[in-house]
């Protein structure tokens, strides 16, 4: 780290004099300024690193010049030095964001213990700031990855997005098709990218622990509840809620979703004051949610209050020319992570990969990239290296992802659904764990679905 440097605003030349002297014997670089004019001049053509401040100057107040740091550089650290050192000055200097508070004639080793503890805070917010910058910067562009109409068409929807003042956006589209990293790229590209972004998947857990997990709980409001917690959303305040798998959500606790978004305000379980926060909140489902409200599933009117602005994602089957581009990026990730050399994908496997039906989307994609990134060490990935879900076995048998016609009509989104599940049931010999890797998704998700459509036995087997 560079040598620190120190901004005295002080119009008493001795004490800038005997201040100054003693930060020098810790090799601080030291600044000087007698108003907040000529500290201005200063923080403009110079990087500082820690202020000290009088409260009284010759042409303003030091409490001034706090605000006006605050709101321009917030990372640097200001210590306000005074005579005038009461207790409402030293809260109202807190409030406007000042590090600490010195009364005159100020203790030069106490000042120099503030000053070092001021400066590792000083460095801490910068590093900080420059990790979300680094974060805001990666999501911001998140591995958005394609040119297919389809592709533009949504990034375009997303850029919108970001910038808007919208609170609520629901994105439905199959499992796999990314809608996680659409919820971090509206977030991170939007002005709420320095605020948290929270993410819960609303079929992970039960209504009571969702409710919990959401709002937060007070002391005993039930049997584990040892002490306050705040929610998600209380956590996500200024920033972004992610509700993810929303189309699971249980319908008493959609009503309580409906009321914290209409009135921005929410309770603890088993507390009694209301809490307002501000949280865009992006629903993500990979249900018809209007087939869902049709059927008494989804309430209409929490439905309404999300579908704002919905974004559809497309499914990889609809812009297969994107399937090169999405491969070579995993390609070059798996490179990096497992330090392997390989430089791209043969035309034959490339066809293939594009031919392929692709029912776990683009996480199938990455999967299968992964395996074959594990199994083989080549410079280059050839048809042969693809797993048989993909390629058919080579001795002539049919392929059994090659996508089938129907013979009469055309077939339902659920029936494509589940003619996937038991194709992928039978490839893996009815492992679920193997099916579920094989569809890109969990095993929990594959045991809804699989009860869902039938396939399930009464005492849970298949």
């Amino acid at each position: 780290m560079p040598t620190p440097r120190i901004l005295i605003v002080e119009d008493e030349k001795l004490i800038r004099w005997s201040v100054k002297a003693r930060l020098k014997e810790e090799s601080y670089v030291v600044l000087e300024a007698e108003s907040v004019a000529d500290a201005v001049r200063t923080l403009e053509g110079q990087e500082v690193d820690l202020i000290l401040l009088d409260h009284r100057l010759p042409d303003a107040t030091g409490l001034e010049l706090l605000e006006r740091v605050h709101r321009s550089k917030p990372e640097i650290c200001v210590v306000m030095m005074t005579a005038y050192g009461t207790v409402d000055n030293a809260v109202h200097a807190m409030k406007l964001g000042a590090f600490d508070f010195l009364t005159k004639p100020v203790n030069l080793d106490e000042l120099a213990l503030v000053v070092e503890k001021g400066l590792e805070t000083t460095q801490l917010r910068r590093e900080v700031h420059r990790l979300r910058h680094e974060r805001s910067q990666a999501h911001g562009s998140i591995e958005l990855i394609g040119k297919s109409p389809a592709m533009l068409e949504l990034i375009e929807q997303i850029d919108k997005i970001r910038t808007s003042q919208a609170s609520t956006v629901l994105l439905e589209g199959e499992s796999g098709t990314g809608k996680d990293l659409v919820a971090k790229a509206i977030h991170f590209g939007s002005p709420r990218r320095d605020k948290p972004f929270v993410n819960i998947t609303c079929s992970a857990l039960t209504e009571t622990l969702l409710e919990s997990e959401l709002f937060g709980h007070e002391r005993g409001a039930f049997t584990d509840a040892k002490s306050q917690k705040k929610g998600l959303l209380e956590t996500a305040d200024g920033g972004t809620a992610f509700l993810d798998e929303i189309g699971e959500m249980g319908l008493a606790m959609q009503a309580k979703l409906l009321r914290f978004l209409e009135e921005k305000t929410f309770k603890h379980v088993g507390g009694t004051r209301d809490i307002r926060v501000d949280v865009r909140i992006v629903a993500a489902t990979n249900r018809v949610l209007r087939e869902a409200v049709a059927g008494g599933r989804f309430r209409a009117d929490l439905f309404y209050r999300l579908d704002v602005i919905p974004v559809r994602l497309p499914p990889l089957r609809e812009r297969r020319e994107d399937v090169p581009m999405l491969a070579q990026h995993f390609l070059e990730h798996f490179n990096r992570e497992f330090h392997k050399r390989t430089t791209g994908i043969e035309r034959a496997a490339l066809d293939r990969l594009m031919a392929h039906d692709w029912p776990g989307n683009i996480r199938e994609l990455r999967n299968v990239i992964e395996r074959i990134m594990i199994l083989e060490d080549k410079p280059r990935i050839e048809l042969a290296d693809l797993p048989p879900s993909i390629v058919g076995s080579l001795d002539g048998r049919p392929d059994p992802s090659a996508r089938r016609e129907p013979t009469q009509g055309r077939l339902s989104l659920e029936e494509l659904e589940r003619q996937a599940i038991v194709q992928a049931l039978e490839e893996s010999s009815h492992n679920q764990v193997r099916a579920a890797k094989l569809l890109g998704i969990s095993r929990d998700t594959l045991r809804y679905r699989m009860k869902k459509f039938g396939l399930l036995d009464v005492d849970g087997r298949d």
